[in-house]
């Protein structure tokens, strides 16, 4: 969890949960359970730890599921605490 804000860690468990939906730009905005994320800057701050659900529809501005990274269950992982 070292380097990772709270705010951070909540939105990539909300993810593994399936409650966060990011837009295909690139500048990606998140959503979560279908409200804008109230930081609009996290996006940016997660990349690597967060991606487009690879099965879903892509195009400019749409909103797909976002799915955690290798990294971003990494970040998740009981053993980043330590």
């Amino acid at each position: 969890m070292a380097g990772h804000t709270h705010r951070q860690l909540a939105v990539l468990r909300a993810a593994a949960a399936g409650h966060v939906e990011m837009t295909c730009s690139r500048e990606p905005h998140l959503y979560v359970d279908g409200l804008a994320c109230c930081d609009p800057t996290l996006g940016h701050q997660l990349a690597g730890l967060l991606a487009p659900e690879p099965a879903a529809p892509r195009g400019p501005g749409l909103r797909v599921p976002a799915v955690l990274t290798a990294a971003g269950q990494a970040a998740l992982a009981p053993t980043a605490a330590a």
